[in-house]
């Protein structure tokens, strides 16, 4: 447990009242003071059409942060292949790391490709899980279904913005074959043409896999001996699934002799109880925005998401979210965060938060990491 790292996930979010601008700028601030506090890597998310979140390349917000900062290790949380090519994102990726040796990770989710032929069914674990507990008391909730944001209109018209005409989302496990080929310089067509990559070729990036389930993405990294990052934060009903499955399905490789697990999870920290609370207060009507498929809103404030008439839809909505948001002081939190840590046995834990200003963010962070210093843990990997 000493071992165990934290890093940053960033989605870049905007509060009510503030800019794009004002976002970004933030960002950077939080990723220069992560380098200061000593977090191991900091990663940025991508998503898209949300009027409340900045996030929506990767590679460009890496670019901005890498000239900021100078020793902590950048990442995409994830680059979605479901509307880019194995060329393209190794492109990017390489130029990036010509700019700047040895620094960042690639993330890669399938977000957003091929959807499955049908909704995949839970599966089993070696965990037991009693009342939605896991042994160490890890809340484990109800599975959420996300079968009516996949079917809503604005899903849809973000996949045809995305894609080209006709197009359509090749599969993720040729994906990840392709991509690694070209960061080895091994790749060649059918026809056998050989295809180099400059910049690209030989990058020296830690290729990770995200994924939120026991499925296609813990399988494919799994195979490669890849790094493998489950959603605990998204998708905390299929943590356990997510992590089981990916070392089952591992096989050591050039990368790795043995499998490595990071696990997210939304933190709110202050200092006690009833003001972290209050600083995330906005969170359920953030996270409603998000699951009603309207896209993620501005991030509100405390008065704003209390004027919120809840039903009890919406309450059904995101309770999941709310059971697993790990909220308090820095001791409690702590303490939730080791429990999470025990449960999946990750090797590092990637820390997402979001409150309205951008002074409880920082601070958050800061409160954490001399929390975990405090109990012995390092906040870099072993």
């Amino acid at each position: 447990m000493s071992d165990t790292a934290l890093g940053v996930l960033d989605l870049v979010p905007i509060p009510s009242g503030a800019t794009a601008a004002d976002a970004l700028r933030n960002s950077v601030d939080l990723a220069q003071r992560a380098e200061r506090l000593g977090y191991a890597r900091y990663w940025f998310a991508e998503h898209h059409l949300n009027p409340g979140v900045a996030g929506t390349s990767p590679a460009v917000v890496l670019a901005l942060t890498a000239s900021a900062t100078s020793t902590i290790r950048l990442g995409s949380g994830a680059v979605q292949l479901g509307h880019r090519t194995a060329l393209s994102t190794v492109e990017e990726f390489g130029l990036l790391d010509a700019a700047h040796p040895g620094r960042f990770d690639l993330g890669l989710g399938r977000s957003g490709g091929r959807p499955p032929e049908q909704p995949a069914a839970p599966l089993p674990t070696a965990t037991p899980v009693v009342d939605g507990r896991t042994p160490n008391g890890l809340v484990i909730p109800p599975r959420f279904s996300f079968a009516h944001l996949l079917a809503s209109p604005r899903v849809a018209l973000q996949r045809r913005l995305l894609l080209l005409p006709g197009a359509e989302s090749p599969d993720y496990a040729e994906q990840i074959d392709d991509l690694l080929a070209l960061l080895a310089g091994t790749y060649r067509s059918p026809e056998g043409v050989e295809a180099h990559v400059v910049p690209g070729e030989g990058a020296d990036l830690q290729v990770w896999i995200l994924g939120s389930s026991g499925g296609q993405s813990a399988a494919v990294a799994g195979r490669n001996g890849l790094r493998f990052a489950a959603n605990y934060h998204v998708s905390p009903a299929t943590v356990l699934e997510a992590v089981e499955g990916y070392r089952s399905f591992f096989r050591p490789s050039a990368f790795l002799d043995k499998p490595y697990v990071s696990v997210s999870a939304d933190v709110v920290v202050a200092e006690d109880d009833a003001t972290a609370r209050t600083l995330a207060t906005g969170y359920a009507l953030w996270v409603r925005s998000i699951r009603t498929a309207e896209g993620a809103i501005a991030f509100p404030t405390p008065q704003e998401a209390r004027a919120h008439p809840w039903t009890e839809e919406d309450r059904a909505l995101v309770q999941d979210r709310l059971d697993t948001q790990f909220v308090g002081a820095p001791g409690r939190v702590a303490d939730r965060l080791e429990q999470l840590q025990e449960a999946t046995g990750a090797d590092e834990l990637l820390i997402t938060t979001i409150t309205h200003d951008h002074a409880d963010r920082v601070r958050s962070y800061e409160l954490l990491a001399e929390e975990w210093r405090r109990r012995g843990h390092a906040l870099q990997p072993g």
